[in-house]
C-alpha cells in the first residue's frame, strides 16, 4: 500500500515560486532574529502563560484564528514514534475555501475546515518536518488535494495573538515550503486511494492510517538550493517568470 512521495524538483518550479520561497525565508529569519534577541523561540512563545504542557491538549487553549483570512492553527504533541517536541496543525476554514464543493466526509457547509499541513518542531523551537494526516486525525472536511492547493495562499495569520513573530513565521512557512506542502497533499490523496478497497469512509476513519507522508525540512539548506537554482537560471539566460 506504500506510494512514493515525490517533492517537485527545483528545476520544475517557476521563477515566481523560487522568489516567493526566498522572500518567505527572509521573513522566517527575521522572526528568529527578534525572538533570539529576547532569548525566546517559536515553541516557547506558543506555550507562554499556558500552564503545564500536556499531550493532546491544544495550545493556545482555544486555538488561534484570524477571522479576516479564516486561517487557524494550534500546537500540541502526541507522536510517540517521532523525536519531536510537538507540532503545529494549520487549517483554512470555510470562508477561505472554494465555494460549492462539499466534503466527502467531515464538517459541511459553513463549518467546513481543511487541514493544510503539520509542522514538526524540535525541543529548541525549530522545524524538522512537514507531514500530512488522515481525516480522522483533525476531524477535517475531506476535500481533494487539488482544491486545498488552490487555497494555500489564503493562509495568513495577521495579528499578534499569542505572538506576532510566531504568526508571521507560520505564514512564511507556508509560502516558503509551498512545493513540499502541495506534494504532501497530493500524496495524501494517493495513499488514501490505495486503501480504498475498504471504502472511502472506512479509510478516512481508519486509526491504523494516521500520517500519510512526511518531508524533512531545513530552512537554510532550502535557501541555499533556491539561490543556487536562481543563479543557474540567470547564468543560462532563463528568466522565465512562471
Amino acid at each position: 500500500m506504500v506510494t512514493e512521495l515525490e517533492v517537485p524538483k527545483l528545476a520544475s518550479l517557476g521563477r515566481s515560486q523560487l522568489l516567493s520561497s526566498l522572500a518567505a525565508i527572509d521573513d522566517i529569519r527575521e522572526c528568529y532574529r527578534v525572538l533570539q534577541k529576547g532569548g525566546l523561540n517559536i515553541v516557547g512563545e506558543v506555550l507562554r502563560g499556558q500552564g503545564p504542557f500536556y499531550e493532546m491538549d491544544h495550545y493556545p487553549k482555544d486555538d488561534v484564528y484570524d477571522s479576516d483570512t479564516a486561517s487557524q492553527y494550534y500546537y500540541h504533541a502526541h507522536r510517540d514514534d517521532h523525536d519531536e517536541h510537538g507540532h503545529f496543525h494549520l487549517f483554512l476554514r470555510n470562508p477561505a475555501l472554494p465555494e460549492g464543493l462539499e466534503p466527502a466526509l467531515g464538517p459541511t457547509g459553513e463549518d467546513r475546515v481543511a487541514h493544510l499541513v503539520a509542522v514538526s518542531m524540535d525541543a529548541w523551537g525549530y522545524p524538522t518536518d512537514l507531514f500530512a494526516v488522515n481525516r480522522w486525525v483533525t476531524d477535517e472536511s475531506w476535500l481533494p488535494a487539488g482544491v486545498i492547493v488552490t487555497a494555500l495562499d489564503q493562509f495568513a495569520m495577521d495579528h499578534a495573538y499569542p505572538s506576532w513573530p510566531v504568526n508571521r513565521w507560520l505564514t512564511a512557512m507556508v509560502r516558503c515550503f509551498r512545493p513540499q506542502i502541495e506534494a504532501l497533499l497530493h500524496h495524501r490523496d494517493e495513499v488514501v486511494s490505495k486503501w480504498q478497497e475498504e471504502g472511502l469512509e472506512q479509510v478516512l476513519e481508519d486509526r491504523s492510517l494516521e500520517i500519510t507522508g512526511t518531508v524533512p525540512i531545513d530552512v537554510e539548506s532550502w535557501a541555499e538550493k533556491l539561490e543556487a537554482e536562481l543563479q543557474t537560471r540567470t547564468q543560462s539566460g532563463d528568466i522565465h517568470q512562471g
